[in-house]
């Protein structure tokens, strides 16, 4: 069972200033009933579930499941087996998972929700600040892999690397792979312990000495007395992970943005799914936040915005 004790408590204390802000959105004491079915990256979850817990304060009437088997486990719940009516996603839908959703029938409209961080953590008594690009291929990739940090650069201490990284269903493993990593092998290197649950990854980079994992900026932020984020030298000198970096674009390769998609059939016929969507994205700012995640920036809630009015 995944834990958000720090994200739980922020959520409470924020939800009265959030429902107070949101009364010009959707609304939700129309009576509308019914249930939500949301399924997919474990990075995405607390976005979607505050935007569930925060709707439940309007209308209680409204039921909405969040799952968190991967962006890959969501997909193929949303696509071919019909079982969700939204799927969230750090990462775009791959052409195959496309597929399956044309082969089933399943119309579905990508809503741009947030943008993350993807924050490499290691030990915190690590005596390592920055890594370059190339140095980040050796510690993920399946080439050339290195097994000690002195491999990496001889200033760096002589201590075994550990790793704890996403499952191969997370959108988050994807995004590793094939925007930083971009090995011939299309996989990340076989040798440290993988979880489809974050959770567990803080705990074993923040166990180990040696460690080190990559997963999204929030579980970082949650955990940051923990755990130490490392610089990101991409060309232009190190760059530590934050909304700011991120948002510039100054934080690459990293920088990446999070999605849900939303089945147009479920928007047009199940209300309490509109109502959920349109919740969501009427207070998407407010959302992100309170689930400690990085806030669009105006043009891209705009695109956003007028994606979901186009459903109707």
């Amino acid at each position: 069972m995944r834990r958000f004790g720090k994200r739980a408590a922020v959520v409470i204390g924020a939800a009265s200033f959030l429902l107070s802000t949101a009364a010009c959105g959707s609304g939700g004491g129309d009576g509308t009933s019914g249930e939500v079915a949301v399924d997919g990256s474990s990075t995405v979850y607390p976005m979607s579930n505050t935007a569930a817990e925060l709707l439940a304060e309007e209308n209680s009437n409204i039921e909405v499941s969040v799952g968190f088997s991967g962006t890959g486990g969501g997909f193929k719940a949303f696509c071919e087996e019909g079982r969700t009516d939204i799927s969230n996603a750090s990462r775009p839908i791959k052409d195959e998972e496309a597929a399956a959703c044309a082969d089933t029938g399943t119309d579905y409209t990508e809503l741009l929700v947030a943008t993350d961080a993807l924050t490499v953590v290691v030990h915190p008594d690590l005596d390592v600040q920055c890594i370059t690009v190339d140095q980040l291929k050796r510690i993920f990739g399946p080439d050339d892999s290195a097994t000690n940090w002195s491999d990496l650069d001889p200033s760096f201490p002589d201590v075994k690397i550990t790793g704890f990284i996403p499952g191969t269903d997370s959108g988050t493993y994807d995004y590793m792979n094939a925007d930083v990593v971009a090995s011939e092998q299309e996989i990340l290197r076989e040798d440290f312990e993988s979880s489809e649950d974050d959770n567990v990854l803080v705990q074993g980079v923040a166990g180990t000495q040696g460690a080190v994992g990559f997963f999204g900026y929030s579980y970082y932020e949650e955990n940051a007395d923990s755990l130490k984020a490392l610089e990101i030298d991409s060309g232009a000198g190190c760059v530590a992970p934050s909304a700011e970096t991120a948002q510039s674009g100054d934080y690459t390769p990293l920088a990446r943005p999070l999605f849900i998609y939303v089945s147009d059939a479920a928007y047009a016929d199940n209300t309490a799914v509109k109502e959920y969507v349109d919740f969501y994205i009427e207070n998407l700012a407010e959302i992100a936040t309170i689930a400690q995640f990085i806030p669009l920036n105006d043009s891209d809630y705009a695109a956003t915005k007028s994606a979901v009015e186009a459903l109707g």
